[in-house]
């Protein structure tokens, strides 16, 4: 009588089997996570743009890239800001013109602005014109920038409305080239007399920096004490976040999470990739 031959291993050995794939997995799943932690936490993060203080350069719906390591380490940097790094670490400092993100000094949100004063530098602003160390800052006029009008993105004043030639709403906002004393150069927006047009010179001290939003008459910045959701005062070194880099998507805000087809037709592809 033939028998038949049982292997009786084989469960067993099957549910081993499984058992080894779900750790490999878990395993692969919490090596990605650590990599992406590292990233974000040392390499690049992305911050989204709010508000209009940084026009024309940046845009409500703009989302960047920042670079975190040019200016160190700090609890910043890690995920809930973990209290882990007392200062910062491999730290250097950051240049004129920067656009940088940072902590505000009170509420802790995230800001976005552009670095003008650093430690030992006298700011102060005359006429609307910035004033560094004696020497006022060259601005030279340049066309008016358009801005279209978007669900995200309104005039920042209402004379600044007008019909575009396609029939759509449009911001026409007066624009200035101003130059550092290094050279470097970028556009901002100065619209009109305001009483942050003149101010007292402020030497900023060491472990701070004085900054500006591009957009002069829409921005809380070091011109104003620090307050909640309002001025930043001289800004604390150690509250630097990082370097913006690129725009990496622009959105008009048309885009619905329910209708995925908006995600592409409210892109702002003519913006994606710029560099800062």
């Amino acid at each position: 009588m033939d028998g038949k031959t049982i292997d009786t291993n084989a469960p067993v050995q099957d549910a081993e089997g499984d058992g080894e794939s779900w750790s490999s997995f878990l395993l692969f799943v919490l090596k990605l996570a650590l990599i992406v932690l590292i990233f974000r936490s040392f390499v690049f993060s992305p911050f989204s743009i709010p508000s209009q203080s940084m026009q024309p350069r940046l845009w409500n719906g703009d989302y960047l890239l920042a670079a975190k390591w040019p200016y160190g380490i700090s609890k910043y940097s890690l995920p809930f800001e973990a209290p882990l790094i007392s200062g910062r670490i491999f730290a250097s400092g950051p240049e004129r013109g920067d656009v940088v993100i940072f902590k505000h000094p009170i509420d802790g949100t995230d800001y976005i602005k552009r670095v003008i004063g650093l430690p030992g530098d006298t700011v102060t602003m005359r006429g609307g014109k910035v004033v560094l160390n004696g020497r006022e800052l060259s601005q030279v006029r340049l066309d008016d920038v358009i801005i279209p009008v978007s669900p995200n993105s309104g005039c920042s004043r209402p004379n600044a409305l007008e019909i575009g030639p396609d029939g759509h709403e449009v911001c026409r906002y007066t624009r200035f080239r101003e130059t550092l004393p290094s050279g470097k150069s970028y556009d901002v927006i100065d619209l009109e007399d305001s009483f942050v047009d003149d101010t007292m010179p402020r030497i900023v001290p060491e472990g701070r920096i004085f900054v500006l939003g591009d957009n002069r008459d829409s921005s809380y910045d070091s011109r104003f004490p620090a307050a909640p959701e309002k001025g930043v005062g001289l800004v604390p070194q150690e509250k630097l976040v990082g370097r913006a880099s690129f725009i990496m998507w622009s959105t008009d805000g048309r885009a619905e999470w329910i209708k995925p087809w908006t995600w592409f037709s409210a892109a702002r592809w003519n913006r994606i990739g710029d560099g800062l």
